[in-house]
């Protein structure tokens, strides 16, 4: 199969498409963004910024993913956001950049899965084999290990600087508490 471009989708010239990609109707991938083979864009999905996509992904409808960071000190700097293989991301995830103050780059690993309206805020670093549930919120700044399963209950909100290294995280009222009964899915 070769690379599909609905006609209704915008595809900035300069953008890097691998082999095998498909770009839903509406969708826009900006001059900057590189995208991986096989990996699926959806519908109305937007990609931009300096975004590298790794290889058989899955955008879904009107995720929006690489755009400027919400944080006030961000002046148009350049910043990156890099994506691993294997991940899923649903409709209406919002994933940020990194910013300068954090290191330029937000970093996700493979095989995640990012459900519906989830939000990754600038300079995350996420790894491997993680679950964000939907409504899922990382503030800045925030480390996640291999294995995590985040906001199991609904949505739990994870502090800039806060690391989790492995197992779940929950919002309690007060505080974020973290387990380990969900390794290795």
């Amino acid at each position: 199969m070769a690379t599909q471009i609905h006609p209704q989708a915008i595809v900035e010239p300069g953008a890097k498409l691998g082999e095998d990609v498909q770009i839903g109707p509406f969708a826009y991938v900006g001059a900057e963004v590189s995208i991986g083979d096989r990996t699926v864009i959806g519908q109305g999905a937007r990609i931009e910024g300096e975004t590298t996509i790794g290889q058989d992904c899955e955008i879904f409808s009107h995720a929006v993913v690489g755009s400027i960071p919400q944080d006030l000190k961000f002046h148009g700097e350049k910043v990156q956001l890099i994506i691993g293989d294997r991940n899923k991301i649903r409709e209406f995830t919002l994933i940020n950049p990194g910013t300068e103050g954090g290191g330029g780059v937000t970093r996700i690993g493979d095989d995640n899965l990012f459900m519906g309206y989830v939000h990754v805020a600038h300079d995350c670093l996420i790894g491997n084999r993680c679950i964000f549930a939907n409504a899922a919120t990382l503030a800045g700044h925030v480390e996640i290990g291999d294995g995590v399963v985040v906001g199991e209950s609904g949505c739990a909100a994870l502090l800039p600087g806060r690391r989790e290294p492995g197992g779940t995280a929950r919002l309690k009222p007060d505080r974020v508490e973290t387990g380990f009964a969900q390794r290795g899915h």
